[in-house]
């Protein structure tokens, strides 16, 4: 191949770019991993390729393919933090929470102000059950890092998932004042709010969620179900056969739509929309043969 330099690095580094090229198609996966071998075989100290063939066998999940890789990478790199943050990943999706934390630790004694580690030391502390230690290290990476987005958003989301909801609340505003177009906090914010029965405030956060992502099938479905609890059945209607149209195969918009079609049109129901709705029914039903509320609504129409 007359574009491969005859010297040694350029050899290894033209492989790598190959390797990068393959890498953008997820149909030339293989053939990837073939020219990143290629170029750590010409050079065993290439660090890109070793980190992007590690990347490769986490997506492919073959854990201890990427766990060597990413060892190799922090042998050559031995001071850089970000070896040890991706060791860390490895070992976390390996589900070996211990060695993870070590490694993100380890991290920090090279940059103690890497925010990253500070979060990821947080997620594992969470897993292991100590909520206080995972907060006072989101804490910490906040006061390192007051200006970041991903420290608010992860405190925010672990308040959220402990139902410490004011102080959730409180941090997904935050992420936003920081970044208006998170769309994950807009969504997280929303469905907060509509837990809370502040259904205005829920309706502001799907509405910017959907002005950024119009095609978010779960946002119209909430936005949906916040008209249908303040009983504007109509406006319901129209937002789930929107979330509809964009998935006529979603088995929770279906349902939606079908109890929101018997509230709305319960004392004038034609043959055709109950047999639609039944229609619609028996399609949730066969997804999900355990959804009582579906079971409920059919037993009905069909008395």
């Amino acid at each position: 191949m007359q574009w491969l330099k005859t010297d040694k690095r350029k050899s290894a580094k033209a492989w790598f770019i190959k390797g990068c090229w393959y890498d953008s198609d997820p149909t030339q996966v293989e053939n990837a991993i073939a020219a990143y071998r290629e170029s750590i075989k010409i050079d065993n100290t290439y660090t890109d390729a070793y980190v992007n063939l590690g990347f490769i066998y986490l997506r492919k999940e073959e854990y201890e393919e990427a766990l060597l890789c990413f060892q190799r990478v922090a042998e050559i790199e031995a001071t850089k933090p970000e070896a040890y943050n991706n060791l860390g990943y490895v070992y976390e999706k390996m589900e070996r929470f211990g060695s993870a934390k070590k490694m993100y630790e380890h991290t920090l004694e090279f940059d103690p102000h890497d925010v990253e580690a500070m979060i990821n030391i947080a997620h594992i502390d969470d897993l292991e059950g100590n909520y206080h230690s995972a907060v006072l290290q989101n804490k910490k990476a906040i006061e390192i890092a007051p200006h970041e987005v991903a420290p608010h958003f992860c405190l925010a989301v672990l308040y959220d998932q402990h139902d410490m909801f004011d102080e959730a609340i409180e941090e997904y505003q935050a992420t936003l004042e920081l970044n208006p177009y998170h769309l994950k906090a807009l969504f997280n914010l929303g469905n907060l709010f509509a837990q809370e029965g502040q259904y205005k405030e829920a309706i502001m956060c799907y509405k910017r969620a959907l002005a950024l992502d119009a095609d978010d099938i779960s946002a119209w479905n909430n936005l949906g179900a916040i008209y249908e609890d303040m009983n504007e059945f109509a406006r319901a209607e129209s937002i789930y056969k929107r979330a509809q149209s964009l998935n006529p195969y979603k088995a929770e918009t279906n349902f939606n739509l079908a109890r929101i079609q018997l509230l709305q049109h319960q004392k004038n129901l034609t043959e055709d929309m109950r047999q639609d709705i039944i229609r619609r029914l028996n399609f949730v039903l066969s997804v999900n043969p355990h959804n009582k509320g579906a079971e409920r609504l059919l037993a009905g129409l069909m008395k």
